[in-house]
C-alpha cells in the first residue's frame, strides 16, 4: 500500500510543478527511461556501490546552478566538477553510457540532466527503495564553473549552516533530514572522519555525540595515522539497502558523518527523525519512503531550464 501511495503522490507532484512533467519523452523518445534503466542495472551488477554514487551525483548537480547537468562538464581544471565540495562525486561514465545509447535511438532529444535524474531513480529502486515517477523536460546548462560550487553542504557544517543552505534552495528542514537519509546507501572515506574522531573542536579529541560503543569501531576503521582513502559504510548495518536505518543510527549515536549527527541536535530536525519511530508510526505516522519521494522530486525542480533555455548536449561532458 505504501508503494502505491508513493507512486500516486509522486505522479501528482510531477504533473503539477513547473514545466517538467512525467512522460515528457513519451512521444519523442519512448525508450528513454528503459534505456537509462538498463544501463544503470548493468552498472550496479558490476559495482553495487554505483547506486549511492548516482544518487549523490543527482544531489550535487541540483545544488549548483540547479539540475542542469553542469557537474558533468569536463573542460579543464576550472570546470564545476573539480570543486572541493564535489570531492568523490562519480558516476559520470554511467551517464555518458546512457547518453551514447540514447543518441542512437533518438538523437538530440534526451538531456543529460534528465538522464541524471532518471539514473538516480533507478539507483534508489535497485537498492530496494521506492520506484517513483520522475518529471522530465530539463535542458542542459551552458555554464560550468568551479567558483559557483563553493556553497555545497559540507560534512563539517553546523546544523544552522545546513538548514540555511537547504532553505536557500527552497528546501525545508524536513527535506534536509529526508535527503540526508539518502546516506542509507554508500560509503565515505576516512578523510571525512579525521576531524570528528581526533580533532573535534574546540578542544580536540572525539565528537562527544558518538555512541561510546561505536567510537572504537570507527577508530579501528580509521586510525589516526592510517590511510585516509579507506572507505567505510555510512549507514551502519544497512549500507546497500535503501531504508530508514540511517535515521535510527542518527538517533542512537551511530551516525558516521558529522553532518548527519548534527540533525539530532536541532529540535526541528530531531522532531522529523523521531516522527518515523513514534509509538503509532509507521501505521499512522509519516511514511519515510513517501516523504523521500516528495523531497527528491522537489529537489529535482531546483533551477531547472526548460523550453528554449539551455541545450540538449550531444555528449554529456562537453557543451555543444
Amino acid at each position: 500500500m505504501a508503494l502505491v501511495l508513493v507512486l500516486i503522490f509522486s505522479y501528482l507532484i510531477g504533473i503539477s510543478k513547473g514545466q517538467l512533467r512525467v512522460g515528457f519523452y513519451a512521444e519523442t523518445c519512448p525508450e528513454a527511461e528503459s534505456v537509462v534503466s538498463a544501463v544503470v542495472r548493468d552498472a550496479l551488477q558490476s559495482n553495487p556501490n554505483t547506486a549511492a554514487v548516482l544518487l549523490r551525483l543527482h544531489f550535487h548537480d541540483c545544488f549548483v546552478q540547479g539540475c542542469d547537468g553542469s557537474i558533468l562538464i569536463e573542460d579543464g581544471p576550472g570546470a564545476e566538477r573539480h570543486a572541493f565540495g564535489h570531492q568523490g562525486v562519480g558516476g559520470f561514465e554511467v551517464i555518458e553510457r546512457a547518453k551514447e545509447q540514447l543518441e542512437t535511438v533518438c538523437r538530440g532529444v534526451v538531456s543529460c540532466s534528465d538522464i541524471v535524474a532518471l539514473a538516480a531513480r533507478e539507483a534508489v529502486a535497485l537498492a530496494s527503495g521506492p520506484f517513483y515517477q520522475v518529471p522530465t523536460g530539463r535542458r542542459d546548462g551552458r555554464v560550468s564553473n568551479i567558483s559557483q560550487a563553493g556553497d555545497m553542504p559540507d560534512v563539517s557544517d553546523s546544523i544552522q549552516q545546513l538548514k540555511a543552505k537547504f532553505l536557500n534552495k527552497g528546501l525545508s528542514e524536513k527535506d534536509l533530514v529526508v535527503l540526508s537519509a539518502a546516506h542509507t546507501i554508500g560509503t565515505t572515506a576516512c578523510f571525512f572522519m579525521t576531524q570528528r574522531l581526533y580533532k573535534f573542536p574546540p578542544g580536540g579529541g572525539s565528537d562527544p555525540t558518538i555512541n561510546l560503543e561505536f567510537l572504537p569501531e570507527l577508530k579501528a576503521k580509521c586510525p589516526q595515522n592510517g590511510d585516509v582513502n579507506v572507505r567505510l559504510p555510512i549507514d551502519r548495518g544497512s549500507e546497500r539497502i535503501f531504508d530508514n536505518q540511517i535515521l535510527r543510527n542518527i538517533r542512537d549515536g551511530f551516525a558516521v558523518l558529522q553532518s548527519d549527527a548534527r540533525l539530532y541536535e536541532d529540535q526541528a530536525t530531531k522532531n522529523v527523525i523521531d516522527s518515523y519511530f513514534g509509538f503509532l508510526s509507521p501505521i499512522f505516522g509519516p511514511f519515510f519512503e513517501t516523504d523521500f519521494v516528495e523531497s527528491i522530486v522537489r529537489m529535482g525542480h531546483i533551477g531547472v531550464k526548460t523550453g528554449s533555455r539551455g541545450e540538449i548536449r550531444r555528449v554529456c561532458n562537453a557543451f555543444n
